[in-house]
């Protein structure tokens, strides 16, 4: 028996999205004739690949071997083209570039410039979100994360770590007067990111209960994106617990209690082991280790100064 290699292309982007319906986006096809190809497929076999059912696919037995099967393909694949790519002298390909909404919204999509013009033959797509994507899974080629990685087989890279700071908009601080000490915390508005914060980023809501008998703080305002946060105190809605580097790309807050330590959140640039040799992933990773210092992302002055 002789399979078809694109409909195993096809089974196995399916396997991997779970759902006919976000297979044939990816694809760039239409539902009924990437179901047709399946069939096809499950017929020259003689078995059946999918349960359908009203909450989506679930492989059968012979799905999940043939899936196994396609994976090692695809990785093999991935493998041979990295090695291909390191033998060339110019970095080409596209780059999955998956990170928080905060930090690749503002800092990391300023320096994309000047990563796009040493690196014309890259493309790169940001996807941005504040739960980590599966690189195991190929949902992203990359990532830049919060904190170490969980996966033992993933490779990662230190970068510098980000420092939080208190800060609240000039506004604000004239209509009800600049906290002096901790305990002033306590009658002014506070901003947090709230409760639903992924658990890697869990100690983004420090400014509730920093202090050393600090009752636990209620927000006025939560929002599940630092970015929005920031909006938030820029508008003059009241005080916020902020990475230094999103103050810094605001420059209209001014951070307050600078003596008081926040939260830090150690960084990684991490990327699958089949990646390693990759020449596109290696000039990426150099540039950000670069980019990424204490002089370009913490508060080394007042940003409304």
């Amino acid at each position: 028996m002789q399979l078809d290699w694109e409909r195993l292309r096809l089974f196995h982007a399916v396997a991997e999205a779970g759902s006919f319906t976000e297979a044939a986006r990816r694809l760039h096809m239409s539902q009924p004739a990437l179901s047709r190809q399946i069939q096809t497929l499950e017929s020259s076999i003689n078995a059946k690949l999918f349960h359908r059912h009203a909450r989506g696919l679930a492989m059968t037995h012979e799905g999940e071997q043939l899936h196994q099967a396609t994976r090692d393909m695809a990785e093999a694949v991935d493998r041979t083209q990295a090695s291909i790519e390191a033998s060339r002298d110019r970095p080409t390909g596209e780059i999955r570039l998956a990170t928080t909404v905060s930090f690749g919204s503002t800092w990391l999509a300023r320096q994309m410039v000047d990563f796009l013009d040493l690196y014309p033959d890259i493309t790169v797509t940001m996807l941005l979100g504040d739960s980590d994507v599966d690189l195991a899974k190929r949902e992203a080629d990359v990532a830049i994360r919060f904190h170490a990685p969980r996966q033992s087989d993933l490779i990662q890279k230190p970068l510098v770590p980000i420092r939080h700071r208190m800060c609240a908009s000039p506004a604000y601080l004239e209509r009800y007067g600049e906290p002096k000490t901790l305990e002033d915390l306590d009658g002014h508005r506070l901003l947090a990111y709230g409760a639903s914060a992924p658990d890697a980023l869990k100690g983004i809501n420090w400014i509730l209960e920093v202090g050393p008998d600090a009752p636990q703080r209620v927000p006025v305002l939560t929002i599940n994106n630092s970015f929005g946060v920031l909006q938030a105190v820029e508008a003059g809605a009241g005080i916020a617990a902020l990475p230094s580097y999103l103050i810094r790309f605001s420059g209209r807050v001014k951070p307050i209690l600078p003596d008081v330590e926040g939260a830090v959140f150690r960084t990684y640039f991490v990327y699958p082991s089949e990646l390693r040799k990759s020449v596109r992933v290696g000039v990426l990773r150099d540039f950000l280790v670069q980019r990424m210092t204490l002089e370009a992302l913490d508060l080394t002055r007042d940003p409304t100064a």
